[in-house]
């Protein structure tokens, strides 16, 4: 894990900023804000601040959805 990277919720589960999910994927921001346009990472949670706020499990599966259009756009692996 990244030190001060992502927010731990009461049951356990991860939630980050976009910038913070770019860091922990390794990933550019841009990347996750283009994403987030597309509507692949899903509806965003909101922190106390306001910070739009993505759960591990949503960009778990919107790594998957990006894989998986890659395969069928490249006919193999990406």
């Amino acid at each position: 894990m990244f030190p001060g990277v992502g927010m731990r919720e009461a049951g356990g589960e991860l939630w980050f900023t976009i910038r913070e999910a770019a860091l922990f994927l390794g990933r550019s921001p841009k990347t996750l804000y283009s994403w987030r346009d597309r509507g692949i990472l899903g509806e965003a949670a909101h922190d106390e601040r306001g910070r739009a706020i993505y759960s591990q499990r949503q960009l778990a599966a919107a790594e998957r959805q990006v894989r998986e259009r890659a395969q069928r756009i490249l006919g193999r692996a990406a």
